[in-house]
């Protein structure tokens, strides 16, 4: 069996435990053509959710159960990395191309009014939407949002080097446990997360911190939520930076939280938090 095939059976292990209906479909782009993962009442409020990096639409298994309860939801695989997504057209030279992809959805699957949400690097992405074309969200909220008030951890780095130039899977079990203190709790999720050691990823963006300027115009309400033990970054120098640049949002801790554990493992209290949000 070959190592696409590994992870792509894993990938459809993790997608049928979502406990509710899933439609998958295939949107076409500019850039290549974007799995979209779409379940909850046609009449919902749609939800656009985009996963961390190297996790896929399917990452949110824990979490449509609630989400999807009053929220047509559509999860993306990110355009670039791995995942159902094929990125056979336009170069991704930055965050204007990812923009300008999610423009086309927007516009293909009809979410203008659409509240967005993102965790990590999807979390950047939805950020630059935010400031990109603000008029076409409802809310925003960014779950331990990677590079987006504050750089990162130069530990949580050298430790992820060795997963980023030669990945294995016993190399991002090692490194998934040194950054939440455990293995993950569900066996179909620590086997879709070994099987991207040889996942194919085309392009992910590097992630410019947005200009201050920028983010202290933003006029989408805004929900920030971090992981009280994350090793990517500075949770306290992330959370008064996002006060200070964002004065209206909402910043919140989410406790024994970590970067690699949201939105995943114990997810209840990350559930409820979001709905009350976003309803």
């Amino acid at each position: 069996m070959s190592d696409e095939t590994v992870f792509l059976e894993a990938y459809d292990a993790v997608l049928r435990q979502w406990p509710v209906e899933v439609r998958s479909v295939d949107v076409a782009t500019a850039y290549g053509s974007t799995r979209v993962q779409i379940c909850g009442p046609e009449d919902g409020t749609p939800l656009v959710l985009l996963p961390g990096g190297g996790t896929t639409s399917v990452a949110w298994f824990a979490n449509v159960g609630d989400l999807a309860l009053s929220h047509r939801v559509h999860a993306f695989d990110l355009m670039g990395d791995i995942g159902r997504s094929v990125h056979d057209g336009a170069p991704l030279r930055g965050a204007d191309d990812l923009t300008a992809w999610l423009d086309t959805l927007f516009d293909t699957l009809g979410l203008d009014g659409a509240h967005l949400c993102g965790h990590s690097y999807g979390a950047w992405i939805a950020l630059s939407y935010a400031l990109h074309a603000p008029r076409r969200l409802g809310r925003l909220a960014l779950l331990d949002p990677a590079n987006c008030f504050a750089g990162p951890s130069l530990r949580y780095l050298v430790h992820a080097l060795p997963t980023l130039v030669r990945p294995t899977a016993r190399r991002i079990r090692a490194f998934h446990r040194w950054e939440t203190g455990r293995d993950p709790e569900d066996p179909a999720w620590q086997a879709f997360l070994e099987s991207t050691a040889t996942a194919h990823r085309s392009k992910v963006v590097a992630m410019r911190r947005p200009r201050t300027e920028d983010l202290q115009a933003c006029t989408v309400a805004t929900l920030v939520l971090l992981g009280e033990q994350s090793r990517a970054h500075d949770v306290r120098r992330v959370a008064a930076a996002a006060r200070r640049l964002l004065p209206e949002a909402i910043v919140a801790t989410l406790p024994g939280a970590s970067h690699h554990s949201i939105p995943t493992e114990r997810p209840a209290a990350l559930n409820r938090l979001l709905t009350q949000f976003l309803t």
